[in-house]
């Protein structure tokens, strides 16, 4: 039987995911002329940052006995994607793309997993939008850039936005015990 669990002092993990996202979303957008290098950069930056969100998360999944392994998956990918691109900041545009849509795939997969397991809807709303992002990218390998960082964009502030709302109604979710 489900029963009411308040999200204690970790409740902030999923809001501050969703600012980081809309944050590099709108920067993506109102910047459209953004050098490849920035875009490398910001983007290792969200990720790396999402990853470390999603590890806290996952403590807070383990002290209120809830699933916590796909939180784990999804911070080692955001945290190996993040230190990759960080890393080789000077990859080309296509190398770019495919670390980006196979990074979205692969937490939309583990979201999807989540939210099918957990019942809760906005993650499994979050993790198809990521493995619809991530597909429509390997799709399109040779876009041009300014479009590249526009997809972007919009998907970070979709996403944000989902987070948000996630993270808004979370204290009154039903958490197994």
């Amino acid at each position: 039987m489900a029963t009411m669990v308040p999200m204690r002092e970790y409740w902030w993990v999923d809001a501050v995911a969703g600012v980081v996202a809309i944050l590099f979303g709108l920067a993506a957008i109102l910047w459209p002329r953004i050098t490849l290098g920035v875009l490398v950069v910001l983007f290792g930056i969200y990720a790396l940052i999402d990853g470390v969100l999603a590890i806290v998360h996952m403590f807070r999944q383990m002290r209120t006995r809830q699933t916590w392994w796909p939180s784990l998956l999804i911070g080692i990918v955001g945290i190996a994607a993040g230190l990759f691109v960080l890393a080789n900041p000077f990859v080309s545009a296509v190398l770019l793309l495919y670390a980006i849509a196979f990074w979205a795939i692969l937490v939309g997969i583990v979201e999807v997993v989540a939210g099918l397991f957990g019942a809760q809807f906005m993650v499994l709303v979050v993790g198809i939008l990521s493995i619809v992002f991530g597909f429509i990218l390997l799709g399109n390998p040779v876009a041009g850039a300014l479009a590249l960082v526009l997809v972007i964009g919009v998907f970070a502030i979709i996403r944000g936005v989902l987070l948000l709302i996630h993270a808004t109604r979370a204290p009154s979710l039903p958490t197994a015990m």
